[in-house]
């Protein structure tokens, strides 16, 4: 039986997320897409460069950022999701339960929740009652996952952070999430840790940390992180090489703001011969 993101996209793995933030303060692109046409726009440019999900965000939880009440995330994400959501496969980022609810009504078919259901515990009902998929990440700062200035210690930063992720998947089971439809996302940049290593780390050590996080598919969410170590107008290749790096290490999805630039980093992979652990095991469903 083919994997419920194979059905949801139509195309085998590793999917393509494309981001699309409807915020006026995400930290790469805050304000570019705020307006309702230009986010549509945007959404369909993302699916014609490759993009087999584009992922809504109404909220920043980058450094510095606040968080935002559901009732004003939904304000802004909603009219996008109600224009695209029987066109396009969307994913929508937010740990709100409300916000979820209404916008899996709409036809949203997966929801991104960085805070693990750790911020809102009621989302774990409605994603199983809507039969959605959940993509949970991993992130330092609880219950709300907004990137801050608190320390993180790892004796081993690749096991704590699989037995994290472990503890949540037991969570959703108990929710009524069925196995299958759950992600996982081990976050990376200060979603991590203030130390760029141990996102390096993870990158390094990834194929131990999928073989740990079996069978669950694995999301990377590299692009545009300051890990990278350069000036942002730097970031975008650079993203787009570690993403590759981990889907050739057993990443089933990439979330990324330029599809168009990760479609062409994998289309140059296929030519060199790469494959890609996922497309085996998720493409007609996970063992």
């Amino acid at each position: 039986m083919p994997h419920p993101l194979t059905g949801i996209t139509g195309s085998p793995p590793p999917w393509i997320m494309g981001v699309l933030n409807v915020t006026p303060d995400s930290f790469s692109d805050g304000g570019r897409y705020e307006r309702f046409e230009a986010a549509v726009a945007r959404a369909r440019e993302m699916c014609a460069e490759g993009a087999a999900i584009v992922d809504v965000g109404g909220e920043s939880t980058a450094p510095g950022s606040r968080p935002l009440d559901a009732e004003t995330e939904l304000s802004r994400i909603r009219p996008v999701v109600a224009a695209l959501a029987s066109e396009i496969p969307l994913s929508v980022d937010t740990y709100h339960a409300r916000t979820a609810a209404a916008c899996l009504a709409l036809g949203a078919r997966i929801i991104n929740d960085v805070s693990a259901l750790r911020a809102d515990p009621a989302l774990a009902r409605v994603v199983a009652e809507a039969g959605a998929v959940l993509m949970m990440m991993h992130a330092k700062d609880a219950p709300l996952p907004h990137a801050g200035d608190r320390p993180a210690h790892y004796r081993d930063p690749v096991a704590e952070i699989a037995d994290f992720l472990l503890r949540r998947v037991d969570v959703a089971l108990a929710a009524g999430i069925a196995p299958e439809r759950i992600v996982l996302d081990p976050g990376w940049g200060r979603f991590v840790s203030l130390d760029p290593a141990h996102s390096w780390e993870l990158l390094r050590r990834f194929e131990e940390l999928a073989e740990r996080l079996a069978p669950f598919p694995l999301l990377v969410g590299v692009s545009q992180k300051g890990f990278l170590g350069v000036p942002m107008a730097e970031r975008p290749p650079l993203s787009q090489l570690a993403a590759l790096h981990a889907l050739e290490r057993g990443a089933a999805l990439v979330r990324t703001h330029h599809p168009r630039m990760m479609r062409r980093f994998l289309d140059a992979a296929e030519r060199m011969g790469r494959s890609f652990p996922a497309r085996a095991r998720y493409a007609a469903g996970a063992p």
